[in-house]
């Protein structure tokens, strides 16, 4: 990577920044879901190997930059640290006796990482595709005690709701309506109604 980046290197790699690069990292990141979900292994192990590059771009271009100064052995360094702090029942005298009870011990040991949060929004990238960041959302809104119910009834199984959903857009693609950004907006007001219940507990 830094002979890609040095003088006599690659000159489209010597003038990538953190933000030209993002569009690359995100396709990436997609097709690596995909080689994921068709169960392909010959090409998750190509597409993990793409993502990785992308770490080591990124960590590389921080090295170069003042203000920055970090690099792909900072960021090693840093996420064993916190994986060790997270699993404290592993490496250390906590007591995790099933998967929900690691969540729990998780949560709790973020939340001491980030006591500087004052809102369960706070470290919520609001870029996620938007069913994620809707499930993101409503954990995050019960968290804050808003009351959240369902509007309607919904199938059981996850085939049959992929259908309802395909349907819901299809539905909204033949009156003209954009499902994305209708959804983004609903999100937008959703988020602004978990603000208003922790600014007033007692609105949820």
């Amino acid at each position: 990577m830094a002979r890609l980046r040095a003088p006599g290197g690659c000159p489209w790699d010597a003038e990538q920044t953190h933000e030209s690069l993002v569009r690359y990292l995100i396709e990436e990141t997609a097709e690596l879901v995909e080689a994921i979900e068709t169960h392909d292994v010959a090409a998750m192990r190509e597409e993990l190997g793409d993502v990785l590059y992308q770490v080591l771009f990124h960590a590389d271009l921080a090295s170069a930059t003042p203000g920055e100064g970090f690099d792909v052995e900072d960021v090693a360094r840093d996420t064993a640290a916190k994986m060790i702090g997270r699993h404290p029942h592993v490496f250390g005298d906590e007591v995790a006796a099933d998967a929900d009870a690691v969540v729990e011990v998780w949560e709790a040991q973020k939340r001491r990482e980030k006591a500087d949060r004052t809102s369960v929004l706070d470290g919520v990238p609001m870029q996620m595709p938007s069913l994620l960041l809707a499930e993101k959302l409503v954990g995050r809104a019960e968290r804050a005690g808003l009351e959240v119910r369902p509007g309607r009834a919904v199938p059981d199984d996850e085939d049959a709701l992929g259908d309802e959903l395909l349907d819901t857009v299809i539905a909204a693609t033949a009156k003209g309506l954009d499902a994305e950004r209708a959804l983004r907006a609903a999100l937008r007001r959703f988020t602004g109604a978990i603000r208003a219940v922790e600014a007033d507990p007692h609105q949820g």
